[in-house]
């Protein structure tokens, strides 16, 4: 009982020092600055439909005229190495084209290439009788060595820059069944024709590499023509 006695008076104290004092604690406070009010007048809500600013789109830039047939009138298509056969027949199927003057050609020498051939024959009825299969098998471009010496009478089918188109031709007269022809280096002036066609129209360039892969080993490139032969 005696605990609860202190309690209470102890109680009463601090209720009797606040009474006292308080207010002087809380005039203390009252130097400390005061916020100013907020202009309430001068606030204005947004209607939460406000739109905002439209940011404006940047105009995609319109399609570039087509590369293709700008770069296809622009520049030269060469179409070559030809001779010989090829050559004869790569002029008709330019013909049916009907290019008049986007057509031109010019011509290139070289001092060394390689061949396509039947061996020698030592008498005349041995060369008629090759002569006679070749025709057989459907070959017609050929001529007979004239010259005197180790290639007397010796059947040329046909020349050749390189040795791979040589090779190459040779395999396609073996499947026709022409199984004697050979290739072998040839050291003579070999002269060749290249074909160059201007200003073309897609269409028609097309037609020209869809062209060139039954020719074996022609190339068709593009760029400035060079000057052209007489």
């Amino acid at each position: 009982m005696k605990g609860l006695f202190w309690i209470l008076l102890l109680a009463n104290l601090l209720f009797f020092a606040y009474i006292q004092w308080g207010a002087a604690w809380l005039q203390g406070n009252k130097n400390l600055p005061e916020q100013p009010p907020l202009n309430a007048g001068k606030i204005k809500l947004q209607a939460a439909s406000a739109v905002l600013p439209t940011v404006p789109m940047a105009t995609p830039a319109p399609a570039p005229v087509s590369q293709v047939s700008a770069a296809v009138a622009s520049t030269c298509v060469e179409w070559g190495e030809f001779s010989g056969n090829d050559l004869s027949r790569v002029s008709a199927v330019l013909d049916s084209l009907n290019l008049g003057n986007k057509l031109a050609q010019r011509h290139i020498e070289y001092t060394s290439g390689y061949w396509a051939y039947l061996p020698p024959s030592k008498k005349r009825a041995e060369v008629d009788k090759k002569i006679a299969a070749l025709k057989k098998y459907g070959v017609t471009d050929y001529f007979i060595v004239q010259e005197p010496g180790k290639w007397h009478n010796a059947i040329s089918l046909g020349v050749f820059k390189t040795g791979e188109a040589a090779h190459k031709f040779v395999e396609s007269v073996h499947a026709k069944g022409i199984k004697t022809a050979l290739t072998g280096e040839r050291m003579s002036k070999l002269k060749f024709t290249i074909f160059q066609l201007k200003n073309l129209d897609s269409a028609t360039l097309q037609k020209i590499t869809a062209l060139q892969k039954e020719f074996v080993g022609s190339e068709v490139s593009s760029g400035a023509c060079e000057a052209v032969t007489p």
